[in-house]
């Protein structure tokens, strides 16, 4: 069973670290910082075995080169001549082991175009584990930078498509200002004002609103519910005419979110 916890960084920005329970091993997600992983490692006594990395953005990749500096570790992450500390590249459908842990890899462009998922199945005892890096935000999701919204939302299908009980480890603390938009887009829906209530609690204690789950995104994440009536609704009222295919309707509430 693995062992995931949160390292802060820059702003807003959660690094994970993730080891066998009772284990000093350990592979940390997407360092965008050495200092805050090389203090968490000391304090914790633990050694780190891999780096693990989604996509290229440097709050993502900036303490690979630092970290390899103090442990010869692979480095696993897309293939992708943007991230040139690859030592192992991926692409969809490969499967990889880590601190013997299965994750099948999953290609989710659109944030950018060389991003990938790490999907771990659950167990008996263990619930299914979820690193999406920027594609998948709680109540949210990312911005489409490099893709197209067809091709993001393409990605966010296949994540949606995981079992309800995955556990969503994304890597930015987003989500109170990714619920506000929410409840523009669905302002008479119960659930996503329960879930504002919820998460603005977490945050006057400062505990992280992450993970989430792929059951609460498909319940309150408008960009999950593209095909949602209500949604197709707001969508056509914000744009001025009506929204056709759940692509369009994503293309809309994406614009209007990076507006908002």
């Amino acid at each position: 069973m693995l062992e995931v916890t949160p390292i802060r960084a820059f702003n807003d920005n959660y690094l994970w670290l993730i080891n066998p329970e009772g284990s000093r091993d350990c592979a940390v997600v997407d360092p965008g910082d050495v200092a805050p992983v090389l203090e968490t490692l000391k304090a914790k006594g633990m050694t780190l075995q891999a780096i693990v990395i989604t996509h290229h953005h440097g709050d993502h990749t900036g303490g690979i080169g630092g970290l390899r500096e103090k442990f010869d570790c692979p480095v696993y992450g897309p293939e992708s001549p943007n991230i040139p500390s690859i030592t192992h590249p991926l692409g969809d459908g490969d499967e990889i082991s880590i601190l013997g842990q299965t994750f099948q890899v999953m290609e989710i462009p659109g944030h950018t175009l060389d991003h990938i998922a790490y999907f771990a199945a659950g167990t008996e005892k263990s619930e299914p584990l979820l690193f999406c890096g920027d594609t998948l935000f709680a109540g949210g999701c990312g911005r489409v930078f490099e893709g197209t919204p067809p091709m993001m939302h393409a990605s966010l299908q296949k994540l949606a498509a995981l079992p309800a009980a995955t556990r969503v480890y994304c890597a930015h603390e987003y989500t109170l200002a990714n619920l506000a938009f929410a409840r523009a887009v669905l302002p008479e829906d119960s659930l996503v004002s329960e879930r504002i209530s919820m998460e603005q609690h977490r945050r006057n204690q400062d505990i992280p609103t992450v993970p989430t789950t792929i059951a609460q995104e498909k319940a309150t994440n408008p960009f999950l519910r593209c095909d949602d009536p209500m949604v197709i609704e707001a969508a056509s009222r914000h744009s001025g005419q009506a929204a056709g295919s759940p692509e369009e309707v994503f293309g809309v509430i994406r614009r209007w979110k990076d507006e908002f």
